[in-house]
């Protein structure tokens, strides 16, 4: 049997109920006989709204302080689940961010784990018990005595190194889609999922915009060879494995394979803002605040000329300006309006997933 290292977030656990089912998820994987380690965010959008407590009474709060009430809320996810875990007759234990030993970096709300020590996690395994550790935050300091938050989609990272310090078999990503899906399917209705992704393909589909894993998280997994697996908490379906094993071959007569697609709504670096400063064409976006980029993820992009050549006719077609930002094997970036985004997407996936 496996030992599973299970992160759920806040769309997954937004309610005592839905709580109550993950526990059942998890005890029932629990009672097949696998080793259970579960890492969970705050419940729903309870980070926003102590955000918005903090600022009620600072409009501009120090950080060592909101970094300890942030870290509020995934400990009470963390101590529910545990209880529910414990009404299903499952011993579980709920630790925090410096009981499971995660280490960081010395910057309030925005820290990168550094080490992770999970002594006390190894002993719950030890003894039967599920351990369930708050995601999002770890400690810093000589004495470990710091809290500090990792930023959004620090759950994510926390599972993930915890996975390869506990040399876990897998990490589960457990979301509320079915897997990493070849777009946003806001967007596109026609995206579908990706049964595998290599490391890299999954790094640069999180750097390009997607959400469904923090870049960090995605990092991490390929620093350290951990195996994924993004999947939905609110069904059974496989999802999309991420891990080492190559892609496979692009189809005969093609150099180039396109996995899927990224976008970014934000405003965009200011180094691409600057690419379009130099005026390389399509002036209205010069010192535009109002857009964003949308990126092709697959291999070999860079070195066959049709993939640059079938993304400029398929945007030209429909009327989208848009500007070059970067071009490698595995991700082509280009930048155009932030209104225009949708309409950028669902043509180019049109163009390169659903032919």
């Amino acid at each position: 049997m496996a030992l599973i290292v299970q992160k759920y977030g806040g769309s997954s656990i937004p309610t005592t109920e839905r709580i109550g089912r993950v526990a059942e998820r998890v005890v029932r994987a629990h009672d097949e006989g696998h080793d259970m380690v579960v890492v969970v965010s705050a419940m729903g959008d309870a980070t926003d709204e102590l955000l918005a407590l903090a600022r009620s009474v600072n409009s501009a709060p120090c950080p060592r302080e909101l970094d300890t009430l942030l870290s509020v809320g995934e400990r009470v996810s963390s101590a529910l689940t545990a209880l529910a875990i414990h009404a299903l007759g499952t011993s579980a234990c709920s630790c925090s961010g410096r009981q499971a030993g995660v280490i960081t970096t010395p910057v309030h709300g925005g820290a990168r784990i550094v080490d992770v020590r999970p002594r006390l996690v190894r002993e719950a395994l030890d003894r039967g018990m599920i351990p369930v550790v708050t995601g999002f935050q770890g400690v810093c300091g000589e004495d470990d005595d710091e809290v500090t938050t990792l930023g959004r989609g620090g759950s994510d990272t926390t599972a993930v190194a915890l996975a390869a310090a506990l040399k876990a078999d897998v990490c589960e990503i457990c979301t509320d889609v079915d897997g990493v899906l070849t777009a946003d399917p806001t967007l596109v209705p026609e995206a579908r999922p990706i049964g595998h992704l290599t490391h890299e393909a999954m790094r640069e589909l999180a750097a390009g915009g997607a959400r469904v894993l923090a870049l960090s998280g995605a990092e991490y997994a390929e620093r350290y060879a951990v195996a994924l697996r993004v999947r939905s908490s609110y069904d059974e379906n496989p999802g999309t494995v991420v891990s080492d094993e190559p892609e496979r071959p692009p189809p005969y007569g093609s150099p180039a394979r396109v996995v899927g697609l990224a976008h970014d709504p934000s405003p965009a670096a200011p180094a691409a803002r600057r690419t379009c400063r130099r005026g390389i064409g399509h002036d209205a976006l010069i010192g535009e605040d109002d857009v964003g980029t949308v990126s092709l993820v697959g291999t070999g992009l860079r070195s066959y000329a049709g993939i640059l050549l079938r993304l400029r006719e398929t945007l030209d077609r429909m009327d989208l300006p848009f500007e070059p930002v970067s071009a490698s094997d595995t991700r082509v970036s280009v930048l155009c309006r932030a209104s225009l985004l949708p309409d950028a997407v669902r043509a180019l996936h049109k163009a390169f997933v659903e032919r």
